[in-house]
Order: C-alpha cells, then sequence, then structure tokens
C-alpha cells in the first residue's frame, strides 16, 4: 500500500518543489501544472504517491488518514487543530502572517476594550474567534473564503481576519493591519495513526524532509 504525499495547490506547491526534489521526491511532472486534470501523482518511488489538493484541505486529507504526510500552512493547523496530525518539521516556506485589518481612513477607532460585540470577515472562524474573545469581544464570524477586502468597504463587517503576505492587496483596496495574529510557515504534518502503523517508512520520510532542510 503507497504512502500518499498531499501537496497544497497554489504558492506553497511551487515554493515545496526545490524542497522535494532535496528529499529525493520526483512526481510527475504535470503535478505542478494546476491546468492538470489529474490529482494523484506517481513519484520516482513505487511506494509513494503524491496528491495535489486545496491548502486548506491537506489537514483534513492527513487527519482522516486519506493521506499519510502533508505540506500545510500553520494557518490551516492553527485553524482545525486536528489532535490527529503531528507536525515534525517547520519547513521554512510559504512564510506569512495571520493579521486583523481594517480601513485605512478607521484605523485606530476601534477600540476593543469598550465592544462587546464585532462582526469580522474571515475564512478562519475559529482563530478569529479565539482571537477576539481573548481581548474580551464576542465575535460575529461573517465565512468568506475569498475577496475578504471587500468585506468592509461593502459594509459585510467591520474588520477582517486573512493571511497577509506583502500587504498590497490589503493596500490596493483602502485597507491596513492593525493586529498580527500570528506569523506562520508550512509545516510537514503526518497523521499519528500512520506513524505508530508504519513507523519505519515514514520516520524515513520525515528524516528525509529534515535532511533536506539541512542541505
Amino acid at each position: 500500500m503507497s504512502i500518499v504525499l498531499a501537496l497544497p495547490k497554489g504558492r506553497i506547491l511551487n515554493e515545496a518543489g526545490p524542497l522535494l526534489a532535496r528529499a529525493g521526491i520526483f512526481p510527475e511532472a504535470d503535478y505542478a501544472d494546476e491546468s492538470s486534470r489529474r490529482l494523484r501523482f506517481p513519484t520516482n518511488h513505487p511506494g509513494l504517491d503524491a496528491i495535489r489538493v486545496r491548502s486548506f484541505d491537506v489537514a483534513t486529507f492527513v487527519a482522516f488518514g486519506a493521506a499519510d504526510l502533508g505540506i500545510c500552512g500553520g494557518d490551516v493547523l492553527m485553524e482545525f487543530d486536528y489532535p490527529e496530525v503531528y507536525a515534525p518539521l517547520d519547513l521554512g516556506i510559504g512564510k506569512c502572517r495571520i493579521s486583523v485589518a481594517e480601513p485605512k481612513d478607521e484605523a485606530g477607532q476601534t477600540d476593543l476594550a469598550r465592544q462587546s460585540h464585532i462582526r469580522v470577515a474571515s475564512k478562519y472562524p475559529n482563530l478569529a474567534k479565539k482571537h477576539f474573545a481573548a481581548k474580551g469581544v464576542q465575535a460575529e464570524i461573517v465565512a468568506l473564503n475569498g475577496s475578504m477586502e471587500l468585506a468592509p468597504g461593502l459594509g459585510l463587517s467591520r474588520l477582517i481576519v486573512d493571511l497577509v503576505q506583502t500587504g498590497s492587496t490589503l493596500k490596493a483596496n483602502g485597507l491596513v493591519e492593525t493586529d498580527v495574529i500570528a506569523h506562520v510557515s508550512s509545516r510537514l504534518i503526518v497523521n499519528r495513526i500512520a506513524l505508530k502503523t508504519r513507523p519505519d517508512e515514514i520516520g524515513a520520510w520525515i528524516n528525509a524532509f529534515a535532511q533536506a532542510l539541512a542541505a
């Protein structure tokens, strides 16, 4: 039975390419072509297949045992906090931050100490609620999967919580960061049961990634 490695679509997939190569993993070439309809790819190792899924789904595939290993953003791990997932290595790719942002013209006018309730647009409902709860504020989350930056200007929410890399998208839409919740990067994640039942095989791949990071 092949070991399955879940890889995220998008920017992190491109950044992961050199790391995979240093770990000795070479999926079939179209794994990085997002126009390809294939989602599962053999690699140069007969016992290892790669799958390509939405970045937000990597942790779920690993947590439920559909994949044994994965490359997953720290933001996703924080949002879902699956106990079935073990994250042994920080891969140092996909670096960004999860931030609170609001309209530039209103920045600094939201006094959370005087707020008991606030509406926030985010694709991180759990993370956003925890962040504001720690400040004594009940956050009503408007769940969006994209175009978060439109929400304040259209009256959908007062604030947003989103992933920020350079801040250029926020700036282009008249928003500024007012609080950084966490700095994140991508990690190698492992299904805990797979590690217990196939320790030699899974452990060898963890070591391969560790050596790739040290190279």
